[in-house]
């Protein structure tokens, strides 16, 4: 798996100090004023300590599980974001499967907001003990900042850590608010309904399987239909159940339209006291996000990249988007504007919240847009227009690889492609390299056809 090392640099480990004092050390990132070392951003209480202790536990668990093929991994430290009202965590597990965020909102933040900008944050052994041992009472100091990010309990106290940091890992950043982006909620669960469901899931599971509304509840099916959503790795929702005691609401969003028979990635969020946990799962649990391919139209899109960059511009860690507001200000219009949105995804400086239906902006401390630019359906595509492999004759495209002979069809609306994968997932894990590249070669594919 192609990877870079990735250097993780706190003034300090985090864990207990002999004050009380639970410390979760920032390293690197960016704020509103440029990069920075340890960036700044909040220092107060947290209005519910217990919740909140849980959700960033059950955070740290995700970032350091593998739920595909099990196995001891390390963990890549969560992300956190700051955008003058809430704090966002995010992690993605070791397999890439499952993206977990964690909003602590306005009103669960009782301190001062200090700058805005995103970092890296340290969720060591240690940490995850002391936040196991938080209890309702507690008050729960947090500083997110240049010293740490400090969660203060009453009972209790410059490391560098280079990590591999896999390219899809990366990635899948990119391709989660893609996907995300195109879901709808599809059932709204109390908590104790939620709790009762999740306890009767299997522990162990073969294939897909697909959840409808049944009453105040969810029922299982082995095959979708009309407002279905796609469940597989059931065992990929257990860090919810520790937190449905708080109790709050469990929604589950699925892909607007029809439902087809391909498997299908859902979103599972539970609304907490001030705060809300999403995971976001993939289609199947062999499958990380980053290989979905959502976001290659977009890389293969040359026509938004100076949008992208003129919207770019514009951001400031908003935490919620609107696309109206950046139109105006831009002089683009609404579609153009969504459409640099999603290409600003791909290199991992735009998020989307389900619950607020919107995009936010954040800026990963790491590389994500070499990721993209490595994506290797994208560099095939590439290469096969460099050579002249593509040649079109009106609605049909032949792409040579090889031996072999690819024929893409461009209807109105879609296109398709006589290979292997377009047979086997028919778009739903994005264009194939050969659309790719047919979409990529603009005297063979002329812009009012490029729809893919």
């Amino acid at each position: 798996m192609p990877s870079n090392s990735h250097l993780y640099a706190y003034a300090r480990a985090s864990g207990l100090s002999s004050t009380g004092g639970l410390d979760l050390q920032t390293s690197g990132g960016t704020n509103s004023c440029g990069e920075a070392a340890h960036p700044r951003f909040f220092t107060g209480f947290l209005a519910e300590a217990e919740p909140a202790a849980v959700a960033l536990l059950a955070l740290a668990n995700v970032a350091g599980t593998r739920y595909y093929q099990p196995r001891p991994t390390g963990m890549r430290d969560p992300v956190v974001t700051c955008d003058g009202e809430r704090l966002r965590f995010e992690a993605f597990s070791a397999c890439c499967g499952v993206y977990a965020r964690l909003d602590v909102l306005s009103e669960a933040l009782d301190g001062e907001r200090l700058a805005r900008g995103t970092t890296n944050v340290d969720m060591n052994h240690p940490l995850q003990l002391a936040l196991a041992r938080v209890r309702g009472a507690d008050p729960l100091r947090l500083e997110v900042g240049a010293e740490a990010l400090a969660v203060t309990t009453f009972d209790g106290t410059v490391v560098e850590r280079k990590v591999p940091l896999p390219y899809r890992w990366v990635r899948g950043f990119a391709e989660v608010q893609a996907i995300c982006s195109g879901f709808d909620p599809r059932a709204r669960l109390a908590a104790v309904d939620a709790a009762r469901f999740l306890r009767t899931l299997p522990k162990t599971q073969r294939g897909v399987l697909w959840v409808l509304p049944s009453g105040r509840s969810l029922r299982i099916t082995s095959r979708p239909a009309s407002g279905a959503v796609g469940l597989s790795g059931t065992h990929r929702l257990k860090e919810l159940l520790p937190l449905l005691r708080f109790g709050g609401q469990l929604t589950v969003y699925g892909p607007g339209g029809a439902i087809g028979t391909q498997p299908a990635a859902s979103a599972w969020q539970l609304d907490l006291p001030g705060m809300r946990l999403t995971l976001a799962l993939s289609p199947e649990v062999a499958r990380g996000f980053s290989g979905e391919g959502a976001v290659l139209t977009e890389l293969a899109e040359d026509t938004v990249l100076d949008d992208a960059e003129t919207v770019g511009a514009l951001l400031d860690f908003q935490g919620r988007i609107d696309p109206d507001a950046l139109a105006e200000t831009s002089g683009l219009s609404r579609e153009r504007v969504r459409a640099a949105l999603t290409q600003l995804g791909t290199a991992g400086r735009v998020g989307y919240d389900v619950a607020e239906a919107a995009f936010f902006h954040r800026e990963l401390p790491y590389d994500a847009l070499r990721a993209a630019k490595d994506n290797p359906r994208l560099a095939a595509a590439r290469s096969l227009v460099d050579v002249g492999a593509v040649n079109r004759t009106g609605n049909l495209c032949t792409v040579r690889a090889g031996s072999f002979s690819y024929q893409i069809r461009f209807d109105e609306d879609r296109a398709s492609c006589t290979c292997r994968w377009w047979a086997e997932y028919a778009g739903g894990r994005g264009p194939c390299t050969h659309i790719l590249a047919a979409s990529l070669d603009p005297a063979t594919h002329p812009q009012e056809n490029r729809t893919i």
